[in-house]
């Protein structure tokens, strides 16, 4: 009986989920302002995304109701819809086709606004990224950007998120690359970002080229990520060092 339960808790151990959000390698005190609502540093922009939330005739409001309404909504995303697409995108697509507003900048305040308030109403769920024949080419073709080396340093992102997590780069450790409190307040840019913004980081931080906005290899790249991440709990608006 005793042999019976050891070698049962190897098998569970063997096949425990090892995976880490970059949240848990953060300090605690960062870990305490992310989970602080009323310190978290994204405060002013999520009251700005609930000022434009209402705004306006044709308002998000005006087809949603309150942005509760919306709980779940963060985890499905990228999708396919004429297209890749992720949060921020959907929010862009809703404010050209059913506002006729122009679209925001890549990095808009009031873009990454809206986008944390949205996805704040999916904290503690799961992410669920969808499936389907487009989303799976994607998905494939994002694995096979993350694991090839690019760049004039050569690397690839599994070299330093996978082989490497847990080490240190810079003083900072590296995380494992997981997209579950996305958008982030990253300290270091002392405002909110998308992944996008941090994809183009890295990039730009091996010294490769940096792919435009919204680009093919960069959603695609996001769709890997999601699916990577699946069934992790999110924690959106993220804070970072």
């Amino acid at each position: 009986m005793k042999t019976a339960w050891l070698l049962l808790c190897v098998a569970l151990a063997a096949n425990a989920d090892e995976r880490r959000s970059g949240r848990d390698t953060m300090s605690p005190a960062l870990r305490t302002l992310q989970a602080d609502g009323a310190q978290h540093p994204a405060q002013l922009a999520l009251a700005l995304g609930a000022e434009l939330w209402s705004q306006g005739s044709k308002s998000c409001a005006s087809c949603h109701g309150e942005p509760g309404r919306l709980r779940g909504a963060a985890t499905r995303y990228p999708a396919f819809d004429q297209g890749l697409v992720d949060l921020p995108g959907r929010i862009q697509r809703c404010r050209v086709r059913h506002q006729q507003q122009a679209p925001w900048a890549p990095e808009a305040e009031s873009l990454l606004a809206l986008t944390a308030l949205v996805a704040q109403q999916s904290r503690g769920m799961s992410l669920a990224p969808p499936r389907g024949p487009d989303l799976d080419a994607a998905a494939r073709r994002g694995q096979q950007i993350y694991t090839t080396r690019i760049g004039a340093l050569n690397l690839s992102c599994a070299q330093c998120h996978d082989e490497r997590a847990g080490l240190r780069l810079g003083g900072s450790l590296i995380p494992q690359a997981h997209v579950d409190d996305y958008p982030v307040y990253r300290l270091e840019w002392q405002s909110l970002g998308s992944l996008q913004r941090r994809l183009r980081g890295c990039l730009s931080g091996v010294r490769a080229m940096v792919w435009d906005w919204d680009s093919a290899e960069l959603l695609a790249l996001e769709v890997y990520l999601a699916r990577r991440s699946a069934g992790m709990a999110m924690q959106p608006p993220g804070v970072r060092p």
